[in-house]
């Protein structure tokens, strides 16, 4: 899926929480609804088979409880895409990535392997930590193979991993560092990779226990170094590994671009003619330190992100060079859903994994949080399908986004509002139940007897949250309906009177 990564790592971020992001973007021609559910142990198959590719595999028995976003039309499989289980280990998949004809020569992609309609599934439930997410994920690439190359997150409450395909059955995985970020369009996205680590310690590096030897056979060394890989620290791995069409100059890098100008605006000249990177550069970085503290509030502004205060943005009032609407947009018309899974530093275990949800296109939608710790989700963001309606959050959020759009100019304000209302009352409706679940069961819960009622407690509350968003959604629709048809072509001033 063409889709847009955040991963922001704990000392990076204002409270102290590791954040992972991203939107799914569907396929062009076509949308893609999508749900929020909780997957409880009885629920998870045994033997998982899935519908795209004639792959299946004998699933452990023990699997923890996990939230996830699954497609509301299940005729192409599950495509669980992002979710936290009951251990507080977090996943996001995936960000599809490139390569090239080297590489996949090297290692051809599998057909009936394992791909995005399969790995939340078969990966989530049975991890304990991130690190583990990456080790499961890479044996079951190495076994199976894969007919798609994918980048991949996992999270804990300490670690952010990365983890990337390479061809068929081969991958490399680097954990984020704390105190940065790391942003990621659709192309392979890490930089350097420190070999001496990876077959070492293992500290911030893995990869396939081949990569160096089939690498050398294969002679996919691109490095002008004369330095043997198993004793290099600072490989650079896209010219080797990567992609370098230029459809990646107008599809992807300016994406990387806008994101790192915005949280690093004085790292570097971005904009000037002499500027260190532009839209179009290949060298942009993997991670970067930010300048300030990063917010959840950042991560929904620059997911939703045209390119604003740039040339290039295609809602800009005056075309400058003919440069507007030139690059992909991340707040794309197709995006399906953004999840944002935050893992939170000094709470309860129940409460310290918080889903937040904005779905259709994120320009135009607002960010909702929700405990993961529960045994089902609000109706309102469970249910829907292929139909247009307005009982649900995925179709209400795309029917705003049609009708805002084509009247831009009379319903910014509209959503503007909007989402700093919802945003609002979100922080504060969150704060509240963090302190009233608190008072309620203290922070020594989660005994047995007690765990009923933890979750009877969180779905209240998310159903609370729910009705809210509920409540906003439908009055911003109200508004942006009536701005829209006052628009319209046939519009007469004079009334009957």
């Amino acid at each position: 899926m063409p889709c847009t990564t955040i991963l922001v790592g704990k000392k990076a971020s204002a409270d102290g929480s590791t954040l992972m992001a991203r939107n799914e973007d569907s396929g062009a021609g076509h949308f893609m609804p999508k749900k929020w559910i909780a997957v409880r142990p009885e629920d998870q198959p045994e033997e998982y088979k899935s519908v795209l590719s004639r792959f299946s595999v004998t699933l452990p028995k023990d699997p923890l409880p996990y939230s996830a976003c699954p497609n509301a039309v299940a005729d192409e499989g599950i495509w669980g895409e992002a979710g936290i289980n009951a251990a507080g280990v977090a996943m996001t998949e995936t960000e599809t990535i490139t390569s090239n004809a080297r590489v996949l020569g090297a290692d051809p992609l599998v057909k009936d392997g394992i791909g995005e309609e399969d790995l939340l599934t078969i990966v989530l439930p049975y991890i304990r930590s991130a690190r583990e997410g990456v080790q499961r994920l890479g044996s079951l690439v190495e076994k199976y193979g894969t007919y798609e190359m994918n980048g991949i997150g996992f999270q804990d409450v300490d670690e952010i991993w990365w983890f990337e395909s390479v061809g068929g059955h081969h991958w490399i995985a680097k954990r984020v560092p704390d105190d940065a970020y790391v942003v990621g369009p659709n192309q392979l996205g890490i930089d350097r990779f420190d070999f001496t680590d990876a077959y070492g310690a293992q500290k911030a590096h893995l990869c396939t226990a081949d990569l160096i030897s089939w690498i050398k056979a294969n002679n996919l060394n691109l490095s002008a170094g004369e330095e043997e890989l198993s004793a290099c620290s600072d490989w650079e791995v896209r010219p080797s590994l990567g992609s370098h069409d230029d459809a990646d100059h107008v599809y992807n890098t300016p994406r990387a671009w806008f994101m790192e100008r915005y949280l690093n605006p004085h790292a570097a000249d971005w904009d000037g003619t002499d500027r260190h990177f532009g839209p179009e550069s290949d060298t942009l970085p993997w991670s970067m330190v930010p300048e300030h503290k990063i917010t959840v509030e950042d991560v929904k502004y620059l997911l939703s992100s045209h390119y604003q205060g740039t040339p290039y943005d295609p809602y800009a009032k005056t075309d400058i060079e003919g440069k507007r609407g030139k690059y992909r947009p991340i707040g794309v018309n197709r995006t399906n859903f953004l999840s944002l899974t935050q893992i939170r530093p000094g709470f309860p275990k129940e409460i310290a994994a918080v889903q937040w949800l904005a779905f259709a296109s994120n320009v135009f939608n607002a960010f909702v949080p929700f405990y993961t710790n529960v045994t089902d989700t609000p109706a309102y963001i469970r249910d829907g399908g292929v139909n247009a309606t307005t009982d649900n959050f995925y179709w209400t959020n795309r029917i705003i986004g049609a009708l805002a759009d084509a009247h831009w100019s009379e319903c910014a304000n509209l959503i503007e509002r909007y989402q700093n209302s919802v945003g609002a009352k979100a922080r504060q409706m969150l704060r509240e139940s963090d302190e009233a679940f608190e008072k309620k069961f203290g922070t020594a819960s989660g005994k047995k007897p007690e765990e009923k009622k933890v979750q009877k407690f969180l779905m209240k509350h998310n159903e609370q949250m729910a009705d809210m968003a509920r409540k906003e959604t439908q009055e911003v629709l109200d508004k942006v309906l009536f701005a829209a048809s006052s628009g319209m072509k046939n519009q007469y001033s004079r009334s009957d009177a």
